[in-house]
């Protein structure tokens, strides 16, 4: 009897064994594997609306095919070229085509951009008036005070006719390139990320769509409503941005085409009800494929 208990130890914990080192589809070792071979990318992005498809619907999206996304939010339209630019993030997503020109220009740096994913139509707001007719005489408006920013909402304004520009505008104007000011209106150059505090002490304010986005969940601007507001033709697409070293990298090609699948589009049209619009294309040069 003994020597048969211990024979079926013997073979018992042969076959434990053996089980254990399985190299079966769903094992173990298998996970294991899979673990070894996850790409990690670190993504800049501001917190609205960026951040939110960013971790709503992209990150999940790419978890299932061995890419994980770590996003890191910023607060302001710098930081996060600075930290692409050094390699501290994989890629940005915060910002605009001429805004990136701009940066590189000005910074010596080449960044490039792989994908555009959306427009955040600016508007002009107002916590005092209903109606752009009624602005006073020698009033303040505020405008951001970031390079294509400050060009963008002088473009917005002289279509409300109410101003105009040095060869009717650019990308490039600024409040010296104002030729026509019958109202005297008087422009404060304010951080875009101020302006909607900045309301209570301005009759009105150009306003980038993001950051009315965090004001009305801020309980800044309840409901707000633009006086006016660009089209969805405008040129300013929001686009994912990388150093020109990267482009055509395969995780940071999966992460572009991400962000123009139709999910990502009707997140957008879901949940910002035309304050953020859907602008989705991939960069023909963006070697992805």
């Amino acid at each position: 009897m003994k020597r048969f208990s211990v024979a079926l130890v013997l073979v018992a914990a042969l076959l434990l064994s053996a089980c254990g080192s399985a190299p079966a589809g769903g094992g173990s070792a298998a996970s294991g594997a899979s673990e070894a071979q996850r790409v990690h990318l670190v993504v800049g992005a501001v917190p609205t609306p960026h951040a939110e498809i960013l971790n709503d619907v992209v990150k999940p999206m790419l978890a299932k095919k061995g890419i994980d996304i770590e996003v890191k939010e910023f607060e302001d339209y710098i930081a996060p070229n600075e930290a692409l630019s050094a390699g501290d993030i994989d890629a940005n997503y915060f910002q605009h085509v001429p805004y990136l020109e701009d940066w590189n220009q000005h910074h010596g740096t080449n960044l490039v951009w792989l994908a555009k994913v959306h427009i955040e139509p600016m508007g002009v707001y107002s916590k005092k008036i209903q109606s752009l007719d009624q602005l006073k005489d020698g009033d303040a408006v505020g405008i951001p005070n970031s390079p294509t920013s400050v060009s963008r909402a002088l473009l917005l304004l002289q279509t409300a006719g109410l101003i105009q520009l040095k060869n009717g505008g650019s990308y490039t104007s600024t409040v010296d390139d104002i030729v026509a000011n019958p109202k005297h209106l008087k422009f404060e150059e304010i951080q875009p990320e101020l302006l909607p505090r900045s309301l209570d002490d301005l009759a009105a304010a150009a306003i980038n769509g993001n950051y009315v986005l965090e004001a009305k969940e801020a309980g800044i601007l309840k409901d707000p409503k633009p006086l006016i507001q660009e089209g969805a033709e405008s040129p300013f697409a929001n686009v994912l941005a990388v150093r020109a070293e990267d482009k055509g990298k395969p995780a940071l090609c999966e992460l572009a085409k991400a962000l123009v699948t139709p999910e990502v589009k009707d997140y957008i049209l879901q949940h910002y009800t035309g304050t953020v619009v859907p602008a989705q294309s991939l960069n023909p040069d963006s070697g992805c494929k």
